[in-house]
């Protein structure tokens, strides 16, 4: 359960923060249903831009941002259809959309998830501590970015083979930026990082993704929420919710899983990795370049019970796809190919990890033998902007791309994929999943057996998460009255 219990003389001088910086802060229902908004947030935002630093854009942490860069309101979720032409299966696809988040990513979704109880329980003080936003990316943006936000001093940590647009940007909004050893993968190497700083510094309060139950229940109620929405809008006459397609970074997207499972309980929850890193399917190690994704361990926050099939993507078909989606020649050929050409020059809402999660779900609909009735949930959790030197990269590696080079891409890395490495849970499969995290959170990380056997055999533990919706929403509310700012 997310601890929601308060600490009164902090509460009073997060309160006063608050207050003074003139911070309002979103309930989860809001976000889920920004309808719900007050006129007075709505005036301020036709003034604010997407990524400014501003409070407001608290407000703008939903799916459904208006796609401007620019004092845009609210609409109907942002998603793509993927079709045939595209993904080479008749499964109807669609992903959410991440860029028209505030920082470019869905995970400032995830870190307002974390932060948020902590600062309305005054549990967390941003005048007197910092924020520490261990990550394999993306949550570290959003957690700094959210912080400053919420006039909270923050520390960044990630690994240092991440894209060098993440540090630009961390360098400009961060208070701090750590870089640990290796790539995405190197996930010991981010906790190594904070038990050090947890040694030597009193003033901090790390909020991991990996174990931080907000996560969880964030994704669990906005993005599932989104999902079920534009599916009921999809859906037609004979339309039925097949599986929801997820890559592992955190695991806190697959929450939205756990929602969709609950009205679509004959449904599929599906867990993707990198190959060259495959710990989920083969116990495997390694390092690879899906940029966003944490292996070598099963984090505390996935629900194992609850998950159908595990997946591996190598890491060679998302970069090959990142170029044919995004150079001249690869976007021409798409269109000679059908791909309709509004959806073609759209392509560049994909990142890495986004491209994997699509191969999922066209391996995941390969396998089931999946037909146009059946609909297929993804996201993409961020876009090109974060990729602009790893284009680069594969320019110099490979600077003449025409269209032979495209159709090979095409053919090989996305039409040619198959159903292998691909790994269909039984009971057992998921136990073992399951008993993974004993010796990276029971002997590691301090958490109990007794909790590690509840989250397999009490069958409340998941619900009684999800259920703490209304409890954090309450206290939000009770948080803005203390301030005073929304009379």
């Amino acid at each position: 359960m997310i601890n929601l219990k308060k600490n009164s003389a902090q509460f009073k001088r997060t309160v006063e923060r608050a207050r003074e910086k003139r911070i309002i802060i979103p309930t989860i229902k809001q976000q889920k249903n920004p309808e719900l908004v007050p006129e007075s947030v709505r005036k301020e935002l036709k003034k604010t831009g997407l990524w400014d630093i501003k409070p407001v854009n608290l407000f703008r942490i939903t799916w459904k941002n208006e796609p401007k860069e620019k004092g845009g309101l609210y609409g109907d979720v942002n998603f793509l259809e993927l079709p045939p032409a595209l993904t080479g299966v008749s499964a109807r696809i669609f992903t959410l959309v991440g860029k028209w988040f505030p920082t470019g990513a869905h995970k400032v979704g995830a870190t307002f998830g974390c932060l948020a109880p902590a600062l309305v329980t005054g549990q967390f003080d941003p005048t007197r501590q910092k924020a520490v936003w261990p990550s394999t990316g993306n949550y570290c943006r959003g957690g700094a970015y959210n912080a400053t936000l919420l006039a909270c001093e923050s520390i960044a940590i990630l690994p240092e083979g991440m894209s060098s647009e993440r540090f630009d940007w961390l360098k400009k909004v961060a208070g701090e930026v750590i870089a640990t050893p290796g790539c995405e993968s190197n996930v010991k190497e981010i906790y190594d990082k904070c038990h050090e700083l947890r040694a030597t510094r009193r003033d901090i309060v790390i909020f991991n993704q990996f174990d931080e139950m907000g996560n969880h229940l964030w994704h669990y109620e906005v993005t599932g929420g989104a999902m079920e929405e534009v599916f009921q809008k999809v859906i037609g006459k004979s339309g039925r919710m097949a599986g929801v397609c997820l890559t592992s970074g955190s695991a806190g997207t697959l929450g939205s899983g756990d929602y969709l499972k609950k009205k679509h309980p004959g449904m599929k929850i599906v867990v993707g990795e990198a190959l060259q890193c495959p710990t989920l399917i083969y116990n495997g190690y390694g390092g690879h370049r899906i940029e966003g994704i944490g292996d070598k361990h099963v984090p505390w926050i996935h629900n194992v019970r609850n998950t159908d099939m595990a997946i591996a993507i190598d890491d060679e078909d998302s970069w090959k796809l990142m170029r044919l989606f995004n150079d001249p020649a690869g976007r021409e050929f798409l269109k000679e190919q059908g791909v309709d050409k509004k959806l073609v020059e759209k392509l560049d809402l994909l990142g890495i990890s986004s491209i994997a999660n699509m191969l999922m779900a066209i391996k995941f609909a390969k396998y089931y033998e999946l037909t146009s009735k059946d609909i297929v949930f993804t996201v993409c959790t961020d876009s090109m902007e974060m990729y602009g030197s790893r284009m680069k990269e594969l320019k110099q590696i490979e600077p003449k791309y025409g269209k032979p080079e495209a159709s090979r891409d095409y053919h090989r890395h996305l039409m040619g994929i198959k159903t292998d490495h691909m790994l269909e849970m039984s009971y057992n499969d998921r136990k073992r999943l399951h008993n993974l995290k004993y010796y990276t959170w029971v002997e590691q990380q301090g958490k109990t057996v007794e909790e590690l056997n509840a989250q397999w055999y009490d069958e409340g533990y998941w619900e009684g998460i999800h259920s703490q919706t209304g409890a954090v929403d309450r206290l939000i509310e009770e948080f803005n009255k203390a301030t005073g700012l929304l009379k």
